[in-house]
């Protein structure tokens, strides 16, 4: 009983994003060096290590599409748009619920569209589960989403144990499985790839903010998709890696707002000195002395 309420206090945790701090990889050794006893066993290794700017190998990575059909994961990543990965399952009874509703919220009033602007990957982390139970999946999240067009962009996918754990070491997703539970133990969180599949950014917890979302979108993408306003706003705004949010950056602001009114007064000034021009040129005609 106690190991239950240990674990279940553990994933409740990890839901939050300010309770489940990342760990990046120059961590590892201090973590690691921690005493057995700090933390138990069944969570060993569970959570998500940062491995920004490492390159997933999509092209090795074979996984089942909902129709049973086998795939490369290189089949959803192009030149132009990013994608946007979750490391679920799909029987889960709490947190992959909480992550994948979130996801929906957050998509419900979203500009963009998956498979226009972005592509959605969500991969099973447990190998039992099969396609047929990935089609419900999908299908169920859809009519959440009350989106039909976005069945084209979002792939839900199952594979070999050893395919699955590959990718989620790619990542950093570090999760257990806890026979005692009959559950997976891990985090809450949405990687954010480049179409060349290079992780550009982490999103934590369970409920994902439209502006994250969207200029962690534009800046995996590089700026090929969003508008001139979503790469203006890239520039204002810096990811936080502590508060794991996108702040305003003043210097930014400051200098874009001072860019913009030297643009502003120089077009006013160049429109002064053009009348102003005119005007001579008419005075001059219309005095008799300079006939």
């Amino acid at each position: 009983m106690r190991l239950r309420s240990g674990l279940a206090l553990f994933l409740a945790l990890q839901s939050f994003t300010f309770l489940a701090p990342a760990v990046h990889a120059d961590d590892l050794k201090s973590v690691n060096a921690l005493p057995a006893t700090t933390i138990p066993p069944e969570l060993k290794d569970v959570g998500i290590f940062e491995k920004l700017g490492k390159t997933v190998s999509i092209r090795d990575l074979t996984f089942k599409d909902e129709s049973g059909a086998t795939v490369s994961l290189s089949k959803y990543f192009n030149a132009k748009k990013p994608v946007l990965l979750s490391l679920v399952y799909y029987e889960c009874p709490n947190l992959c619920t909480f992550v994948l509703n979130g996801l929906v919220n957050s998509l419900k009033t979203f500009p963009w569209t998956p498979g226009k602007e972005f592509e959605i990957v969500s991969v099973s982390i447990n190998p039992k589960d099969t396609p047929e139970l990935a089609t419900r999946k999908k299908a169920a999240y859809l009519q959440a989403l009350s989106r039909p067009e976005a069945a084209a962009g979002w792939h839900f996918l199952t594979g070999e144990e050893s395919l699955i754990k590959k990718l989620a070491s790619e990542v950093g997703f570090g999760y257990r499985y806890d026979k005692n539970e009959g559950q997976f133990a891990h985090s809450a969180a949405l990687f954010v790839l480049t179409p060349e599949g290079k992780i550009s950014r982490y999103l934590y917890g369970i409920e994902y903010p439209q502006k994250d979302l969207r200029l962690a979108l534009v800046e995996a993408s590089q700026g090929q998709v969003g508008t001139v306003v979503d790469r203006f706003l890239l520039f204002c705004y810096r990811y936080d890696p502590q508060t794991r949010k996108y702040s305003m950056v003043l210097t930014n602001v400051m200098q874009a707002g001072a860019a913009g009114t030297t643009v502003l007064f120089g077009g006013y000034l160049a429109v002064f000195w053009t009348r102003q021009r005119k005007k001579r040129v008419v005075e001059s005609k219309d005095d008799p002395k300079s006939a």
